[in-house]
């Protein structure tokens, strides 16, 4: 016995594809105009930032792609729909983000040791240009960043290039004022530390999703403790809950009530019981929940018993 919700048109993902966008547009423009200024300048943390620039207007890209994929209704062959690619998405960009950190770090090492000669003036004027390019882009995003994980995980690259930009015109004003030029590899090592932990937090929370755990928040033990609290519910097993994507945790479980909710046609006040449970006591809502409801002597025919 189940209830049926339609949750997939209305996908929080969904909703901010002008926002990204305009994202995407200003972080292109600016790209271009970073790449010209480190084969000006040849600073390191100015190249370093403009790749990080170029994974930024990819995971935009994607991210534009994603919140219009998950527009699309369910179908029989896609129960969900494209719900999922969001989190794909996320993942993605994630994934590349701690690629370009790792670099970062192995480059910047090397150029301590070997440092080469940098532009100042060069870098300053391009890393003002790349700071404003992201403080505009995270002003658009700004509103959406925690509707879901595509919108985190754009938002979290930009922020992560503003910061990058900070330090680019730190290290220049320190090289013009000092000549230190391994200023540069130190900003890039910085930019690379400031990359890497918000990465691994998001790459970590969307593979969670695809490997289909509890989702956080959300102490499955509680919930069994409150079902088995319902009254006439003898036994709880086969629980499980997932996450589809944002905003959408789905849960499954096989309850063994007493026989006589068969008898006495209790059997849906029971379900409407459950539902309530799951969907009104927990930190993490669940509203998409399928109960399968089961007579004590059914225990001998369960198959596959999960626990």
């Amino acid at each position: 016995m189940g209830h049926e919700h339609h949750h997939v048109s209305g996908s929080p993902a969904g909703q901010h594809r002008g926002r990204l966008a305009v994202a995407f547009g200003i972080t292109a423009t600016v790209l271009v105009a970073q790449v010209v200024g480190a084969l000006l300048s040849g600073s390191l943390a100015l190249l370093v930032d403009s790749a990080h620039m170029l994974t930024d207007a990819g995971g935009l890209l994607m991210a534009l792609v994603a919140a219009s994929l998950v527009t699309r209704p369910a179908t029989d062959h896609r129960t969900w729909g494209l719900r999922r690619a969001e989190v794909l998405a996320a993942t993605a960009q994630a994934a590349v983000l701690l690629v370009v950190g790792v670099y970062v770090l192995v480059e910047a090492v090397r150029r301590l040791f070997t440092p080469a000669e940098v532009a100042s003036t060069e870098m300053i004027v391009f890393g003002v240009v790349g700071l404003l390019g992201n403080l505009a882009a995270m002003a658009v995003l700004s509103s959406g960043r925690s509707s879901s994980f595509n919108m985190r995980a754009a938002y979290l690259e930009v922020l992560n290039d503003a910061l990058g930009s900070v330090a680019v015109i730190v290290a220049a004003v320190v090289i013009a004022l000092t000549g230190w030029d391994r200023a540069d590899a130190v900003v890039a090592l910085l930019i690379g530390a400031l990359i890497l932990p918000r990465t691994l937090r998001l790459l970590r929370e969307t593979v969670d999703v695809l490997l289909e755990s509890t989702p956080r928040g959300l102490d499955l033990e509680a919930v069994r403790s409150h079902l088995l609290g319902v009254p006439h519910v003898v036994e709880v097993h086969d629980l499980h809950c997932t996450q589809i994507a944002t905003g959408l945790p789905v849960l499954t479980a096989h309850v063994v009530v007493q026989d006589s909710c068969f008898h006495d046609g209790h059997a849906p006040e029971m379900l409407d019981a459950l539902q309530s449970c799951v969907a009104e006591h927990f930190p993490v809502s669940i509203e998409h929940s399928t109960f399968q409801l089961e007579p004590e002597r059914h225990a001998q025919h369960e198959r596959g018993h999960h626990g």
